[in-house]
């Protein structure tokens, strides 16, 4: 029997996440102690309901309209009316387990207690993610202000029986797949609508699905350079540690490092260590550790602020107990995340670029020694000709994706909303970026496997010995031409799901010291 994990409203961390954002699902529980504070803030909203002072998403219409005020009679259709009005979202469903995720995030947050939402919405939400009844999401929709207000209504409108949700993996209206699941239909309160509504928790989820992995996607890239480096026969003097600690950039001295575990006791670097008469290699092989590690700064930054996110509360207005009083403010704006997530784009495109450039650098016979296009038979065969033209249409594709998200702000809500963040597709269009790179970094790791074949009988270091072992057991050496457009994607599939770090940062504390925490 699986242990139920528990949730600590304002206490996740990214290990935590990185178990809640797996495509396994988990089942969480509640932290017990965060529900005194729930009912303080709740009978707060239930006595403004019942008083005669208008109070912003109690008893008054929302944004431009806020001025209405709304009859004591009619606050229950109000809540039901603003999730029915604002699931208006178009596109495909999010992921499953980014929704489990938004549940989540979207549950502890209002379990902070600083909401005015009942227990009996957050246990709801909990519910729902234990018992796999997850929200049909349409992905598109949100501007990242005033909260992610489209996919948050289309994940809550299953709360009250409408919408559709997927229950077992099928697609079918709310309703059922709630009955199926023994759960029942809430009746919403005061506010409650609004608080499920206003936050920023969709483009939260998706930022921190895209740096998990990005994390993944990072330590691959690094094994691979490594590889490359031994293929192409360069140096490992730039990974010195002195170099990098008169520097004093932690993720370019942490990367070295990394890099001189990977490559120590090659007999390919031995072989050559007096022989080579290259005073210093290409960029793409020399700065990898000031590249990369900048790329992990930056990825460690952003998990900074998207930790601080994933534990916030960001709907409007808040409820503060202690004086009674309900405050209205602009926590919705998702302008932390969509910063975050343009920082991510821009490490996501690096990471890929410079991959790209030791690809170009092995096919290149004049830079890397080895056979032109790493084919034996150049001309009647083309090798990897193609395949690093693959690998630099994709490069190419991530230049337009990593523009600024952040840097356009289009005015809604007839100009009451007149500064937005577009965090919510900052953070969705990462996912097409991890893709491409990841597909960059097989295509390098291929490239540098059949570079080490063309040194055999001389074997590369004992961690990288493992990666090729793995990389082989996908796809042979290709001495005579075919497609390797199924390699491609069998070794994407080893770099996506962390195999190759896996693999290797158990036997290496340097390596394991690049993961974001």
């Amino acid at each position: 029997m699986t242990t139920a994990e528990l949730l600590v409203p304002g206490g996740l961390d990214i290990a935590q996440l990185r178990r809640l954002g797996a495509n396994v699902p988990s089942k969480v529980r509640l932290a017990p102690a965060c529900r005194p504070g729930m009912r303080a803030s709740a009978d707060i909203v239930r006595e403004a309901a019942e008083g005669d002072a208008p109070v912003y998403g109690v008893n008054t219409g929302f944004g431009k309209l806020a001025t209405t005020r709304i009859a004591a009679s009619d606050l229950q259709r109000l809540q039901l009316n603003l999730l029915r009005s604002h699931s208006v979202g178009v596109g495909e469903p999010l992921p499953p387990r980014v929704v489990r995720l938004v549940l989540l995030l979207k549950a502890a947050s209002l379990a902070r207690g600083f909401s005015g939402a009942r227990e009996e919405v957050v246990d709801a939400l909990i519910e729902m993610h234990n018992r796999d009844v997850l929200p049909v999401v349409p992905c598109q929709g949100s501007v990242g202000a005033s909260g992610d207000l489209a996919p948050l209504a289309h994940l809550c409108l299953p709360l009250i029986g409408e919408g559709e949700v997927f229950h077992g993996g099928v697609r079918m209206p709310a309703a059922q797949g709630l009955e199926l699941a023994g759960l029942k239909p809430l009746q919403l309160a005061a506010k409650e609508g609004l608080a499920l509504i206003n936050g920023t928790q969709v483009s939260t989820a998706l930022a921190l699905d895209a740096l998990l992995g990005a994390e993944r996607l990072f330590e691959a890239a690094v094994i691979a350079g490594a590889l490359t480096l031994d293929a192409a026969r360069g140096s490992d003097s730039p990974f010195d540690p002195r170099i990098h600690a008169v520097r004093g950039q932690p993720g370019q001295t942490q990367c070295a490092q990394a890099y001189r575990t990977l490559l120590a006791g090659s007999e390919i670097r031995r072989s050559h260590l007096k022989n080579d008469d290259r005073v210093q290699d290409p960029y793409c092989l020399r700065c990898q550790p000031q590249v990369m590690g900048a790329c992990l700064d930056q990825m460690r930054s952003a998990a900074q602020v998207l930790l601080r996110e994933a534990n916030a509360v960001t709907d409007n207005p808040l409820v503060f107990a202690d004086t009674g009083e309900i405050v209205s403010g602009g926590n919705f704006h998702a302008e932390p995340v969509a910063l975050a997530a343009d920082a991510l784009a821009v490490a996501i495109a690096e990471i890929g670029a410079i991959s790209e450039r030791r690809v170009a650098m092995l096919v290149d016979t004049v830079v890397s020694r080895l056979p032109p296009f790493l084919t034996p038979e150049p001309g009647l065969n083309s090798g990897f000709m193609i395949v690093h033209v693959t690998a630099a249409a994709l490069a190419s594709e991530n230049k337009s994706l990593a523009h600024p998200a952040s840097v356009d702000s289009l005015p809604t809500s007839a100009n009451q909303e007149d500064h937005v963040s577009m965090a919510t597709f900052a953070a969705r269009r990462l996912q097409p970026m991890l893709r491409n790179t990841g597909h960059i970094v097989a295509i390098e790791l291929l490239a540098a496997a059949q570079g080490i074949e063309f040194l055999r009988p001389l074997r590369s270091a004992p961690p990288l010995e493992e990666v090729l072992r793995l990389v082989r057991s996908l796809s042979p050496a290709m001495m005579q031409d075919r497609s390797l457009a199924y390699d491609i994607e069998a070794v994407f599939h080893l770099v996506d799901a962390g195999e190759l770090g896996h693999h290797v940062r158990t036997e290496s504390a340097p390596l394991a010291a690049l993961r974001l925490a």
